[in-house]
């Protein structure tokens, strides 16, 4: 997408994934003594517990896409980076754990119908036989990760507010960036590509990495905002432009004369646009659905003008939530015990596959 609308590299696609908030986080975790490991089959101790080989090559296959194997160095490096992951998520639940925050049976039911929903019965056994996992481990693996995004949910979000008077600060310090020379629309996108993305924000950590897996996922998207989920939602859980997915794919106001200068199809979907109804745009590339969400004419904006309030209010809230979370992670991360076993191997191995105890079967 011209300017604004980008079509963005993507990455592995995840099924039942593991929540955003673990994605490299655990690689800057400080490693401190841990108790010593029970057995040659444990790559890392956190807090105390232990993460097996069995616990990563398990995770490993719930988010492998892979049609054919890797070789033994790359899938072995895919593994380490996701001990990484794991690590985070395990010191995430610890706190969750501390504060009793968990997951209803009925939440986890609906969440788990809903993952796969788009899944004929008989396909999905299939990948499950494939993977050499149950319903049971998909289930716990989203379970996991809804803990996790309902501790962030009650540590972050719910903590974060701005105030009129702080609105109105900013709006004084800032009043020439409401002053607008030309009519501007602002505009929300949803981006589904079919090749890897080096950074993935969304909430669900979704990625479609093939044409088909990206024509799968377009299809679903476009189910579910049929079926009435809110544009901003369907864009935080699923948008493969990392700059956009956070805010739920606004890209705010967009001048006439950037729209104009869209490729003609997207150009037109903009103009022509219908109040509230998403236009699918796809080509080579894959598929980029926008939603016009409003159309300010030229001239001087104050807080009375619609829009303007919700905007600040909105963009103030996002920094701070931001903030808060880098920081709220620090604070876990330094009361964590962690020993990464696994990377210590591989450092004495120097950088060659480590010779690992026997896996659990189905391991890759």
């Amino acid at each position: 997408m011209v300017n604004h609308v980008r079509i963005r590299v993507a990455g592995p696609r995840r099924f039942l994934l593991l929540s955003l908030a673990l994605a490299g986080l655990a690689a800057a975790c400080q490693s401190k003594p841990a108790a010593p490991p029970v057995s040659a089959n444990t790559w890392a101790v956190v807090n105390g517990r232990e993460i097996t080989r069995d616990d990563v090559e398990k995770a490993y296959r719930r988010v492998d896409q892979n049609a054919q194997p890797l070789p033994e160095e790359e899938a072995f490096a895919a593994k380490v980076d996701l001990l990484n992951d794991l690590i985070a998520q395990e010191i995430f639940l610890a706190k969750a754990r501390d504060l009793k925050i968990d997951v209803p049976a009925s939440d986890l039911d609906t969440a788990y119908a809903e993952a796969r929903k788009n899944i004929p019965e008989e396909k999905f056994n299939q990948e499950l036989a494939r993977r050499h996992l149950t319903a049971a481990d998909m289930r716990e693996g989203l379970r996991r990760e809804m803990v996790v995004q309902k501790l962030f949910a009650r540590e972050v979000s719910s903590k974060v507010s701005v105030t009129d008077q702080e609105i109105a600060a900013f709006y004084e310090a800032n009043k020439s960036q409401f002053n607008r020379t030309e009519d501007a629309y602002r505009i929300a996108q949803i981006v589904v590509t079919p090749v890897k993305e080096e950074q993935v924000t969304n909430r669900t950590g979704s990625d479609a990495t093939t044409p088909l897996e990206s024509v799968t996922k377009y299809r679903m998207v476009m189910d579910k905002l049929k079926g009435g989920a809110p544009f901003g939602e369907v864009a935080a859980d699923f948008s493969e432009d990392p700059q956009t997915a956070p805010r739920g794919g606004d890209l705010g106001f967009i001048p006439l004369s950037v729209v104009q200068k869209y490729p003609p199809k997207l150009r037109d979907a903009v103009l022509n646009a219908k109040p509230g109804v998403a236009s699918a745009i796809g080509d080579g590339r894959g598929f980029v659905i926008v939603l016009v969400l409003g159309k300010d004419t030229a001239g001087q904006k104050d807080l009375g003008t619609p829009g303007v309030k919700d905007a600040i209010s909105q963009s103030l809230k996002n920094r701070r939530e931001q903030l808060l979370r880098s920081a709220y992670i620090n604070s876990l991360r330094n009361g964590a015990v962690i020993e990464n076993l696994i990377a210590s191997r591989v450092v004495e191995a120097r950088g060659k596959v480590p010779t690992l105890a026997p896996g659990a079967p189905g391991a890759k």
